[in-house]
């Protein structure tokens, strides 16, 4: 296989991966951030370069603490890093709203960035589920077999 082959196969491994694929839409939304904040410094506004600079922090944090979840300790320490940049995703939301409800940024250049985040929230929110479900059911089929062996012992 030639080397274009090879980094071609795992590239289309890597967009099977959900871990890659959160990274990537992370790193976008945070990419955004900056052209929104970078456009609310040309504006006159006061309110929307105080708004836009907390909306840029939070945003920022969202890719943050997902890669800083890729080297997570445990499974707790993943899914913890993931709660953090779930909260901070909805504290860019609250910003954002602020910004189209305030009528400092239009709706129609507000819309698509609104919707990245709720989304972001929700791929971050089943994320965390799957990965939380996915320990009580090795758990609980852990204490199942655990049950299994004592009642054999038991019987012997």
């Amino acid at each position: 296989m030639e080397r274009s082959e090879t980094s071609k196969a795992g590239n289309e491994a890597a967009k099977n991966e959900p871990s890659v694929k959160i990274r990537e839409r992370a790193f976008a939304f945070s990419l955004r951030a900056v052209q929104l904040f970078q456009h609310l410094q040309k504006q006159k506004d006061g309110a929307g370069w105080v708004i836009g600079k907390q909306f840029l922090r939070s945003a920022c944090s969202v890719g943050a603490n997902v890669e800083e979840a890729q080297s997570a300790e445990s499974r707790a320490d993943f899914t913890h890093k993931l709660g953090i940049a779930q909260k901070e995703a909805r504290e860019a939301l609250y910003r954002l709203r602020l910004l189209r409800e305030s009528q400092i940024v239009t709706k129609t250049n507000l819309d698509p960035l609104l919707k990245e985040t709720d989304i972001l929230i929700r791929v971050l929110g089943s994320i965390i589920l799957t990965t939380k479900n996915g320990r009580k059911t090795r758990n609980h089929a852990r204490n199942t077999q655990n049950s299994e062996l004592r009642t054999l012992n038991f019987e012997l």
